[in-house]
Order: C-alpha cells, then sequence, then structure tokens
C-alpha cells in the first residue's frame, strides 16, 4: 500500500482505515498511535528529512533554519537509495495501521464499557502527521483522546516529543470538547517481553544445535546521545528493563548484551555500537549470533536496512559463522495482546496522566516540556 503526497489525509482516516464507524456520535475512545513515520516512497524522503533536522525537539543544530535544510537536502539522494533497497518506502504505516485495526477489534470485545473504539496513526515526519490525526478526531467528535505512544521505552526524543508535538498543535484550537489520557511507556507489559521471547525461540527452532548452544543474543535499540543521557533521560534503563524480562521469559539460557545502533554525527551517544559489538565478539570467537530489535514494534529502515543489509554485510566480512535476526513485532498474535493489555490496564485504572511523565528530567532545559505538562493536566479525561 502506497499514497501519494497529494492525498487528501482527512480521507485517509474515513475511507479503510478506521475501526468503527465515523460518524460524530459513534465513537466513543479515540487511540491515537504515535510514532516517527517512514516515507512511503522516494518522493517523501526529502520532506521526511526536512521535517525530521528542523525539528529542535529531536536535533540541535546550529542555525538551525539553514543547516538542517542543507543537511536533508545533502542526504536525501542516499537516504532514497537505501529505501529502493528495500523495496521503495517504509512499511511502518501499514504495520502502524494493522495493529491499531486489530487492537481496537479486541477492545470492542473486552472493554465495551470505553468503546466504540477507533485507531489514528500520527506520525512526527511523514504523513498522516500528528495534526492530520488530530484534524480527524476533531472532526470525528472524539471526547477521549487517548495519546499511545508506539515507543516502548520512553524517551525525550520519541515519546516525549511527540507528546509535545500533540500539545503544541491543540494549545490554540478553541474547541476544548476532546480530554486527554496519556500511555507513555510500557516496556515492562509482560505480553510484550512474551513476544520476543516468542520470536526468538522461534528463530532457534530453524537452527542447529550447534548454532543453538553457541548463540549470543544481541539486543539493538535506537541509540541516544550522551547529552541526553546526562540530562537524565530514562530511555537506557526502560530499554534495559525490557530485556531483563525477555531474558526471564528464556529463563537466562543464553549470554546475551544490550547494544545501540543509527548512531548519527560526530558526538558521543550511547556506546557499545551494534556494529562494533559484531566485530568485537567476532575477534573473540563468537562466531554465532542473533541482533533482536528491542526497541522496534513494526519493521521499517533501521532493520529491514540497517539489521538486514548493512550488518549483514558487515558480519559477513568480520566472519560470522551464522547471524540470525528476530523479527520485529508487527502483527503477531501475542503482541496484539501485549497492546491490548496496555490499552486495556490504562482505561481500567482511570488514571489519564501517569506520575512519571509528569516529573521532568532533572537537567530538563526544554521549556515545551513543562506547559506540555500543564496542558495534559488541565485536559486530562475524567474517568467515570
Amino acid at each position: 500500500m502506497s499514497f501519494s503526497r497529494s492525498m487528501d489525509f482527512a480521507s485517509f482516516f474515513r475511507r479503510g482505515f478506521s475501526t468503527s464507524t465515523t460518524t460524530r456520535s459513534g465513537v466513543k475512545t479515540g487511540l491515537l498511535m504515535l510514532n516517527m513515520g517512514g516515507p512511503q516512497n522516494a518522493a517523501e524522503v526529502h520532506p521526511f528529512l526536512l521535517r525530521l533536522f528542523s525539528d529542535r525537539e529531536i536535533i540541535k543544530l546550529p542555525v538551525q533554519s539553514v543547516l538542517g535544510p542543507w543537511i536533508a537536502k545533502r542526504r536525501a539522494p542516499s537516504i532514497a537509495q537505501k529505501y529502493a533497497e528495500i523495496g521503495g518506502g517504509s512499511p511502518i504505516l501499514q504495520w502502524t495501521d494493522k495493529q491499531g485495526k486489530l487492537l481496537c477489534d479486541k477492545l470492542d470485545k473486552i472493554c465495551p464499557e470505553s468503546g466504540p473504539h477507533k485507531h489514528y496513526v500520527g506520525f512526527r515526519y511523514t504523513p498522516p502527521l500528528t495534526e492530520h490525526a488530530l484534524d480527524a478526531m476533531i472532526a470525528d467528535g472524539i471526547e477521549h483522546a487517548v495519546a499511545f505512544s508506539q515507543y516502548p521505552q520512553y524517551s525525550c526524543a520519541t515519546s516525549g516529543s511527540s507528546f509535545n508535538a500533540i500539545y503544541n498543535y491543540m494549545k490554540n484550537k478553541t474547541d476544548g470538547k476532546m480530554k486527554w489520557s496519556l500511555i507513555d511507556r510500557w516496556g515492562t507489559n509482560r505480553f510484550l517481553a512474551k513476544t520476543f521471547a516468542t520470536l526468538i525461540r522461534g528463530e532457534l527452532e530453524k537452527c542447529d544445535e550447534v548454532t543453538r548452544k553457541n548463540i549470543v543474543l544481541l539486543f539493538t535499540a535506537h541509540s541516544l546521545p550522551m547529552k541526553a543521557v546526562e540530562r537524565g533521560d530514562p530511555y537506557p534503563a526502560e530499554v534495559g528493563a525490557t530485556v531483563q524480562l525477555v531474558m526471564e521469559e528464556l529463563k537466562f539460557a543464553y549470554p546475551y548484551r544490550l547494544v545501540w545502533q543509527s548512531k548519527v554525527g560526530p558526538l558521543p551517544w550511547l556506546s557499545p555500537a551494534t556494529d562494533a559489538a559484531i566485530e568485537s565478539y567476532v575477534k573473540r570467537g563468537k562466531k554465532h549470533l542473533m541482533l533482536i530489535p528491542i526497541a522496534f514494534t513494526s519493521e521499517h529502515i533501521e532493520t529491514l536496512h540497517e539489521l538486514d543489509i548493512e550488518y549483514k554485510e558487515l558480519a559477513e566480512k568480520a566472519g560470522v559463522e551464522k547471524l540470525l535476526r528476530c523479527p520485529a513485532p508487527n502483527d503477531n498474535s501475542v503482541f496484539i495482546d501485549a497492546l491490548v493489555d496496555v490499552v486495556g490496564k490504562h482505561l481500567g485504572e482511570k488514571r489519564a496522566v501517569p506520575p512519571q511523565y509528569l516529573l521532568r528530567c532533572p537537567m530538563c532545559e526544554n521549556q515545551t516540556c513543562g506547559e506540555a505538562r500543564a496542558f495534559y493536566k488541565k485536559n486530562a479525561f475524567e474517568f467515570a
């Protein structure tokens, strides 16, 4: 499924990407599924990069209004080539939409008191943009909007920036009918851990006994600048917590490490880097490895190209005998159970704004973070 840049994204939410009636009175709870997004085709690559490198919530550059567009233009051809190598575009929209549909189908059955439910996809940098989704939710007359981060582990650069984007768009809206509750992190959900354990076992079952006996599990997650870590960003600890729960499900039967991928720029980021870890382990005689994208809920450029193409080539050159790759959750049935469990518990707990979200990083310097938290407290949905 692909979409042209000229698509009317109001019609996107009306045609085939909803799970229940779109009459204003027909939807009780709207689930806004938040993520960064990815280009659907080559034409979307430059706008994607332009939004990304112009966003100071993610990347702070000197003279950003000049340098951001310059970097976007310079990098667009090489990034477009990478998308061409994985089929022409990112599948993240298709997976997110399918996850949302399956989620709402189940919620309508097990949580009828909050239904009908309808999902909306809100991406930061590619259509459907967050503002497209918000306009659709307003048009549908949604009264209870659940901002549902699709990043299981919270980071200011991902979940935090998505919540800030909602605030920045909604703060000047005069219609205050739509009220909010937030799902800001869910990396310790047991069904999420079971999902990854199931997927890991599935890959190991395809292997010979020698590989299973010698395998090293490398849990790989998108890296983060050390400046963010030093401000108190909770992301590294939360990714580590997910890894521990997955290994509990696997009864700690295999050696494992957490490594970091997708560093951008020359400044220090979380380490060890995934590629460096692969090379180092080979030198130490560990030549049977599995890469597990522990912070990603669907396949996209970081899995399909970075893991499957770039790291595979690196591993072959380094002398890896067997490089396995655990698939992302996508529409795995246990993962859908995780989404249902996360949202169902959120609705059942009747707590609109989690206390952990309200606590800013100890060294936070982003004024918008404070303003956004005040917005959600003021516009919190009142559970019956």
